[in-house]
């Protein structure tokens, strides 16, 4: 049996390749288990959300829009070791419009 491969037409035009993206984040981890996560760009973040992928739980306080130096706030709970079994994870969109997905680990 023969195997057939797709081969990119070395004439083609290449795709236009987008820039890297910083994450527009720090963590501030002095508080645990209250965490701040601070917008560090010099952009308003829109559509920001926090949710948990484990055990443990959150509660967040955090507007919709994040300005330039502001936090978003997001108190876990529920696990006696969150660093095992527990992720938490921002969702935002820059200026540019497209949606960027991060997780924190613990």
């Amino acid at each position: 049996m023969r195997h057939v491969r797709n081969l990119r037409n070395p004439l083609a035009p290449l795709r236009d390749k987008r820039c890297a993206y910083r994450v527009p984040w720090t963590v501030d981890r002095s508080g645990a288990p209250h965490y701040r996560l601070v917008n560090t760009s010099a952009d308003e973040l829109r559509g920001v959300t926090v949710s948990i992928a484990g055990s443990s739980s959150v509660r967040v306080s955090s507007p919709s829009s994040i300005r330039p130096g502001e936090a978003v706030r997001a108190s876990v709970s529920g696990s006696d070791d969150p660093a095992r079994d527990t992720l938490l994870v921002v969702r935002w969109f820059p200026p540019d419009g497209h949606e960027y997905l991060w997780q924190v680990s613990f």
